[in-house]
């Protein structure tokens, strides 16, 4: 299931401290900048919300960490997650599989960014496109859901991530305000 929340910058930040665990509040207030605050405040509660309407969890999770820095809830390993924010927006994906999410949103993107981060085939997909922005979004948006499934994470070689096609289902959403992608394993 997919919890998204575009009005992050509404976010009460010391409410929301109240709400979450000693783990997370810990976290949150790393953040020098608010905005940090917030976003990293504002996916734990989607993750909460997500936890209590699924699962029936009313208890803030606590997290373990995976060899490469993946969390995972502790105590259910049964349960998936995974967590993406940018500008206004945070969203967090559930699923009893493993799953990589990310969301971006627009803003000016370089042609060195997209030859650096595109291969051939993706550039031309890009620029053949009537809205380049968001084509560029959404393949960004797809490498790092899968990037984030499989646990690399950011990596230098971003060209090759999409490679294989068929042991990934990518969902993708378009809008005006934001992208997000989902991967999970086929």
């Amino acid at each position: 299931m997919i919890y998204l929340n575009d009005h992050t910058e509404l976010l009460d930040i010391e409410d929301a401290l109240s709400k979450v665990s000693s783990q997370r509040r810990e976290q949150a207030l790393k953040f020098s900048h608010e905005s940090g605050r917030r976003l990293s405040l504002a996916a734990y509660l989607l993750l909460m919300e997500g936890l209590q309407k699924e699962y029936g969890i009313a208890e803030p999770p606590v997290f373990e960490y995976l060899e490469g820095g993946k969390p995972v809830i502790k105590g259910h390993p049964e349960i998936h997650f995974n967590f993406s924010h940018s500008g206004k927006v945070a969203l967090c994906a559930i699923d009893s599989q493993p799953v990589g999410a990310d969301v971006e949103t627009p803003r000016k993107i370089t042609p060195s960014l997209i030859s650096y981060t595109m291969n051939e085939k993706e550039q031309a997909l890009i620029t053949s496109a009537p809205e380049s922005l968001s084509a560029f979004l959404a393949l960004w948006t797809k490498k790092e859901a899968v990037l984030k499934l499989t646990g690399e994470g950011i990596r230098s070689d971003l060209k090759t991530v999409l490679a294989k096609p068929e042991l990934y289902q990518i969902e993708t959403v378009i809008t005006d305000k934001y992208v997000y992608s989902i991967a999970k394993f086929k």
